[in-house]
């Protein structure tokens, strides 16, 4: 996979930095994801033309996919900076038992008044996003700071956080007395809430890495820790951030979550983390890091849901269903990853008989 070299910062502070685009290759891998997504779609609409194609079907995935895409940008946000979080989905369904706790603390009285119910809402929110900014915050700690290998960190983590949860809990479901149920199950006109909030944390998220300096330091960090370090980069403040972010984001899918099932539990969701970090690796996110764009999440995203809703639709949820499905979806990233590789053997090939 092509790593971005770094390029050497100006001695001039007056100097401008180079426009991050610049420093992206095109990634012709985006464009072969893209057309796979395509032939998934026209497949299974060929094969399931009564139930696949229709609008119903269409916006029950847009639902069940913004969860899994905001918990891949967590990921991705990570893997560019080299490293990883394994504790997304522990963070996610944290955050959830924490607003699902407050909405019961406050309005579980079946008349409560409307102006307490919004306050309710209002704080759960902000109590779910405090509680991901705090757990992104001990992330990134433990990562820049005591520096553990993330792998290790966020693992711990991840343990840490389940058991509070449980804890918490018992190991009960908690729930939202379907106050936040317009978030998860809401529209804004045809489009539903959550693919509308996932749509719009990816492209802030994109604008970001592309167009200020801490997205730059990213991609730098993530290309060559000791070159960005040596170039003025303040590496323990890029990874304390990255990993913030992460936990927000982790944090906004655990309401949306909420708001969709109107349940929390410690357990919820468990393949998520190895869903997420599939998604980054399948949309070109380079494990090792420095290289990769939100393009390539979104679309990836999009084809994994449109491959398992397909082959939950032609094998009727049979008894091997989830595990062809699983099947699939391995088939899918290794097909993606030769295509990539045999790409780039071409590329330098070429490159070096230019020469």
């Amino acid at each position: 996979m092509t790593t971005v070299q770094p390029h050497p910062t100006p001695t001039d502070s007056s100097a401008p930095r180079p426009r991050l685009d610049s420093l992206i290759p095109r990634d012709s891998s985006i464009l072969r994801l893209l057309v796979i997504t395509v032939v998934i779609f026209i497949a299974f609409t060929l094969a399931r033309p009564d139930t696949f194609p229709t609008m119903n079907n269409l916006e029950a995935m847009a639902r069940q996919m913004s969860e899994i895409g905001i918990l891949a940008i967590a990921v991705a946000l990570t893997m560019l900076s080299g490293g990883i979080d394994l504790s997304i989905n522990a963070t996610a369904n944290l955050t959830a038992i924490t607003a699902a706790t407050v909405l019961t603390a406050m309005t579980a009285a079946p008349d409560t008044a409307p102006g307490t119910i919004t306050l309710a809402i209002v704080l759960a929110i902000a109590a779910g996003v405090g509680v991901g900014f705090l757990c992104g915050l001990a992330n990134g700690f433990l990562v820049a700071y005591a520096k553990i290998p993330p792998i290790l960190a966020t693992l711990g983590t991840m343990t840490l956080f389940t058991g509070i949860g449980t804890v918490l809990t018992k190991g009960a479901a908690v729930f939202g007395q379907a106050r936040l149920s317009e978030l998860g199950n809401g529209g804004i006109g045809p489009l539903p809430i959550p693919l509308f909030i996932f749509l719009v944390a990816a492209v802030i998220i994109s604008f970001i890495l592309s167009r200020t300096k801490y997205g730059f330091d990213l991609y730098m960090m993530g290309t060559n820790p000791h070159a960005s370090r040596f170039s003025g980069i303040n590496n323990r403040s890029v990874l304390l951030r990255t990993y913030i972010l992460s936990g927000i984001l982790s944090a906004v899918a655990g309401i949306i979550i909420l708001g969709r099932i109107d349940a929390a539990r410690i357990d919820f969701g468990e393949s998520y983390v190895l869903l997420a970090i599939m998604i980054c690796v399948l949309g070109g996110i380079d494990p090792s890091g420095g290289f990769g764009r939100m393009t390539g999440v979104v679309l990836a995203v999009v084809a994994l849901q449109l491959l398992s809703t397909g082959l939950n639709q032609v094998l009727f949820e049979d008894s091997g269903a989830n595990f062809f499905r699983q099947f699939a979806w391995g088939v899918t990233l290794l097909l993606v990853l030769m295509l990539n590789y045999f790409s780039q053997r071409q590329r330098l090939k070429r490159a070096s008989t230019e020469k």
